[in-house]
């Protein structure tokens, strides 16, 4: 999933905000607000979860990291690629492979112009096993 820079206003560069953003630089896969947290506290880092929270929705916001929203599950957040992408994503052990998909950027702007849509977005997430996982 691709988050949406916002424009305007000016994002401060805070001790926090560096240590997510090196952190995110340093792991794989998605990561819960908590789960980065614990991460950050075991590297030492005194950062209360509330600013992990809106430190992440921040960067988000920026188009810095991904967000990926599960069905009644917490947000999770990892550091892409630049560029517009999709998610192939292991239901067991979160590996997540980024993919493009230009049929799909096709038939996303066909079918946004059938309707008269503009300024459209989207995102895709596809759930499987990866091949580590496979018994």
């Amino acid at each position: 999933m691709t988050a949406q820079p916002q424009t305007g206003g000016t994002i401060r560069n805070t001790r926090q905000r560096s240590a997510i953003s090196a952190l995110l630089g340093d792991v794989d896969g998605f990561h819960s607000a908590q789960e980065l947290h614990a991460m950050l506290r075991d590297r030492g880092e005194r950062i209360g979860l509330t600013t992990v929270y809106r430190t992440l929705q921040s960067l988000a916001d920026a188009g810095e990291i991904d967000v990926m929203r599960p069905a009644g599950g917490e947000h999770l957040y990892r550091r892409c690629s630049d560029g517009h992408h999709h998610h192939l994503i292991c239901r067991r052990c979160g590996r997540t492979v980024e993919v493009g998909g230009p049929a799909v950027e096709s038939w996303t702007n066909a079918v946004a112009q059938r309707y008269g849509y503009v300024e459209i977005d989207h995102s895709i997430e596809i759930f499987g096993t990866c091949p580590a996982c496979v018994d």
